[in-house]
């Protein structure tokens, strides 16, 4: 007698079997494309770096663009330039100096440690010991500085870039690569409208303390240290207002600025 086709058995197997080849192909396509992804990441993360120092030409190779940067890995705890031992630290741990992966070296225990919630105010709950920082330098001074920065706003954590005037006070531009805010509302952290205000501000007062910050409506005129909230996301604006002044303040790159600024760093 002729065997049954149809038997549970055999479609079962036949499941089975195009399972496994399908898992086949997509994890064989995952690891041929995973170098791609990776080179793909990095190109954004330099067109938005260009973007916030103001030097992103729109059409022209970003690789060719970005040569005129230089990365550079800060010491967090020392506020200073990492030491060829911090290096190899870094490389040992499994991170590549030169294109560091700051948002993945805070989730290691050995490269971040918890923050207090006291000094939470960006709502970052760990803070990365070492993070990769890009300067624009001509004669051996520094132009333009470029900081990572990163925080909770309403609905996410936003990840951007904060650009400095080589005298390291003077805002060049600000922008955000990644968040998940309400469109029309926190969304409109992307409004190139909204980012051209931090142009020209100041992050310190004339006594000399931090002062930067994103006040509730319209930032009075004159006013160098602040720049308008956005309509309708008190929460994000906040937030915004909050990491910026992390970020700056001395329990991340705040003494290193000034250390910056005194030629020690």
């Amino acid at each position: 007698m002729a065997s049954n086709n149809d038997s549970i058995q055999k479609t079962l197997l036949v499941a089975i079997l195009l399972c496994l080849v399908c898992s086949i192909i997509v994890a064989g396509a995952a690891v041929s494309l995973k170098p791609l992804q990776i080179a793909n990441k990095q190109l954004d993360k330099n067109k938005n770096i260009l973007a916030a120092a103001g030097l992103l030409v729109e059409g022209e190779s970003i690789e060719e663009q970005f040569k005129q940067i230089t990365t550079r890995i800060v010491n967090l705890e020392t506020s200073a330039y990492a030491t060829d031992a911090e290096l190899a630290e870094i490389t040992a741990a499994g991170f590549n100096p030169d294109a560091f992966d700051q948002k993945k070296s805070s989730k290691d225990p050995e490269l971040s440690s918890k923050l207090d919630a006291d000094k939470d105010i960006a709502s970052i709950k760990r803070l990365e010991k070492f993070a990769a920082i890009y300067t624009i330098e001509k004669d051996g001074n520094i132009e333009t500085m470029v900081l990572p920065i990163h925080g909770y706003g309403l609905w996410s954590t936003l990840y951007g870039f904060i650009a400095l005037e080589g005298d390291l006070e003077t805002i060049v531009g600000l922008g955000f690569y990644s968040h998940g805010e309400t469109p029309g509302l926190g969304g409109e952290v992307d409004n190139p409208s909204w980012k051209a205000q931090w142009v020209g501000k100041k992050l310190y007062d004339s006594q000399g303390e931090l002062a930067i910050q994103v006040v509730k409506g319209k930032a009075a005129p004159g006013d160098v240290n602040s720049v308008d909230g956005l309509s309708g996301a008190t929460l994000t604006s906040r937030g915004v207002s909050n990491l910026v002044n992390f970020w700056l303040g001395d329990d991340a790159f705040g003494t290193f600025l000034s250390t910056a600024k005194a030629g020690g760093a």
